[in-house]
This record gives structure tokens, C-alpha cells and sequence, in this order.
């Protein structure tokens, strides 16, 4: 079956952008007349017929932000970043069209299917903090960016300040009177790596500890990750012994996420040490499969998924005149700090040297 024409192959003929396309199309926007004609006549000589059900949208609808979910949607672990963006949208009388691709995949086309549907801005919700290039058919002035950011664009981002997050989780450790903090972690140079690693240890050395950072070798921050982290930084045990109560290993892991976590937590058991008494451990993410689960309770930092899908509306909005700009100008990136979640994992650094 030959592929239809669509608005990516409209904008190609007619060299100009897909919001071009679909503004002049709607009448919606500033084009001249020129470069109406273009598409016009580009729209003639491919056939191109747009989407039946877009024009039934564009005559009689609600306000719409396009949504686009780099796997959050079919995840369980940002859910609440699309609680937050949709409450913010209807708060403010605004519907929210999610479409769901994969990590990467930013020639999706249901990304254009949103730009056919003449949303009014769209935020772009990446599966994980990072740096990333802005794909090609979404417009800088319609376009927020959510858990990542593009430097070569000017495009408003929200984002965890990974950085604070990591010192509200030493900062728990350093209150209980452990200075001897490890902290676990992955290869690689994101934003959520380095800017953790970073706040540990300015954190750490402002409180006179000396930073001991462990990297389980490869990206991926799972349980097996915090399991080799963690029988790296205790070393191995003779058969038969426990070394709970070595006065020289860490007293604390600061561990980069709940997952990482989890297999600190299954070290500590191979070795005979007892969670919040002779080892405390603090997480990051408050994944509730995770951190709550487990025996003690993880005392972890929540990322703040649902204020960032929040701002990231608010972000949205603002763009479109739907808000009224702040009177302050917002800064290009958006941090938004995490909360600290108490559990059981933490103990006082004096009942783990005793």
C-alpha cells in the first residue's frame, strides 16, 4: 500500500517548516503571501488532504496542548509528571493530547499528527534527563522541553535540580551524623549524573567528610548496578564473616537512585549488616515499587514530577498568551528541587559506630 502525503512531505516541497504548513493551511499564525502560495501550491501538486477529524478539531474545540511522552506514558515511574501537566491544562480550561513514542524516536509521526491537529504549543517530555536536540518539527516559540533541555535552541526547559536533590539527600545523612558518605552511581555524563554527583560532594566537603564516589561501570542505574557498586566499595568478605562493624568502611550510601538502592540493601544482607543501624542508605526517585517496599523503608528524595509537568504547562501557556508572562523574565532552564520522603533507613552515625 503507497504511503499518503503528509504535512512532513507538504512542508519539504514547499521548504518550509511543518507549523508553516499547518498555519497556513488554518489561516492560524503569521504567513505571508507569499509563502502561503507555496504551500498552497505545494498542497496541489502532492494531493495532499489533511486529516478529516483535525478539521472537525480546528472548527469547534476546547484550547489543546499536544503532550509528547517519550515512554512516561507506559511507565510506571514519571506517571505523575501527566497528573500535574493535565490538572495545570484543565485548571486553566486547556485539554491535553498525549501521544507516547519511544526514547528517541523524534521522527515519530504521530509527533506530526499533534502539528496536523493544531494544538497551541506542545511540551516534550523526555524519558529522562538529559541533554537532547530539539526535533525538527516542533516550533521553538510553541515548544516546551520537560526533563531535558537543548542548548543550541531557544526553547523554555523544566527540569529536577539535580544538584540540590543530591544535597537534600547528603544533607539527611550529614543530620544523623555520618560523615563517612559514599555515594554510588553510573557511568556517563548526563545532567542527573554529573549534577549528583556534583551536589554530593560540595555538600559533603562543606561538612568536612572526603567524597568516595563509586561507579558500577555501564548506564544502566538498576538493582544490579547498586549491588556491584556497593560490594566494590566494601571490598570482598572472607567466607563465614560479617564486617558490620568495620571502623574504617562508609557508615552511610547515598545511592543515585531507589533501584541502585535496592541492591545496597541486598549487600548489606550477604554481609550481615542491618539497615538503619549498621549501614544507612538514602535514595533518590521515591518509586513506590521500590522505596516502599522494602524492609527497613528507603528514606529517599521524590523527584518532583508533578510541579514539573505542572510548570511545564504553565511554561506552555505562557507561550501561547493563554498566562500572562511573569513580570520577571523565567530563566531558560527551570529547576525544581525534590522533597525528602522519611523512612527507616537512616540510623544515628553513634548507634553504627557502637
Amino acid at each position: 500500500m503507497a504511503r499518503s502525503t503528509s504535512i512532513r512531505d507538504v512542508a519539504a516541497e514547499a521548504g518550509v517548516s511543518i507549523t508553516t504548513v499547518s498555519h497556513a493551511l488554518s489561516g492560524k499564525g503569521t504567513v505571508s503571501a507569499r509563502t502561503r502560495l507555496r504551500v498552497e501550491e505545494a498542497v496541489e501538486r502532492l494531493g495532499y488532504a489533511p486529516n478529516p477529524i483535525a478539521r472537525a478539531m480546528r472548527t469547534d474545540r476546547r484550547a489543546v496542548l499536544g503532550f509528547v511522552s517519550e515512554e512516561i506514558a507506559s511507565t510506571p515511574y514519571a506517571g505523575k509528571i501527566i497528573v500535574g501537566a493535565q490538572a495545570e491544562a484543565a485548571a486553566h480550561d486547556h485539554v491535553l493530547m498525549i501521544v507516547d513514542i519511544a526514547a528517541g524516536e523524534f521522527d515519530d509521526p504521530r509527533i506530526d499528527a499533534l502539528i496536523q491537529r493544531q494544538v497551541d504549543a506542545v511540551v516534550f517530555a523526555s524519558a529522562s534527563n538529559r541533554v537532547i536536540r530539539l526535533p525538527r518539527s516542533l516550533d521553538p516559540a510553541r515548544t516546551v522541553l520537560l526533563d531535558a533541555f537543548d542548548p543550541a535552541a531557544p526553547v523554555p526547559s523544566v527540569v529536577p535540580d539535580e544538584q540540590d536533590i543530591a544535597a537534600t539527600a547528603v544533607r539527611a545523612l550529614l543530620d544523623a551524623g555520618h560523615r563517612r558518605i559514599a555515594h554510588l552511581t553510573v557511568e556517563g555524563a548526563g545532567p542527573a549524573v554529573t549534577g549528583r554527583v556534583e551536589g554530593y560532594e560540595r555538600t559533603l566537603v562543606a561538612a568536612g567528610g572526603t567524597p568516595v564516589v563509586v561507579r558500577a561501570g555501564g548506564e544502566v542505574a538498576d538493582a544490579a548496578a547498586g549491588h556491584r557498586a556497593a560490594t566494590e566499595l566494601f571490598g570482598p568478605v572472607p567466607p563465614g564473616t560479617a564486617d558490620g562493624h568495620d571502623a574504617e568502611r562508609p557508615t552511610a550510601v547515598f545511592a543515585f537512585n531507589d533501584q541502585m538502592a535496592m541492591g545496597v540493601y541486598q549487600v548489606a544482607e550477604e554481609r550481615g549488616m542491618r539497615i538503619g543501624r549498621d549501614l544507612s542508605v538514602v535514595g533518590i526517585d521515591d518509586l513506590q515499587l521500590v522505596a516502599a517496599a522494602l524492609r527497613p523503608g528507603l528514606t529517599t528524595v521524590a523527584l518532583p514530577h508533578e510541579q514539573m509537568g505542572r510548570a511545564a504547562v504553565r511554561r506552555a501557556l505562557e507561550q501561547t498568551g493563554a498566562l500572562p508572562a511573569p513580570p520577571t523574565p523565567r530563566a531558560g532552564v527551570e529547576r525544581l528541587r525534590g522533597e525528602l520522603v522519611v523512612r527507616d533507613s537512616i540510623g544515628s552515625a553513634t548507634v553504627t559506630r557502637s
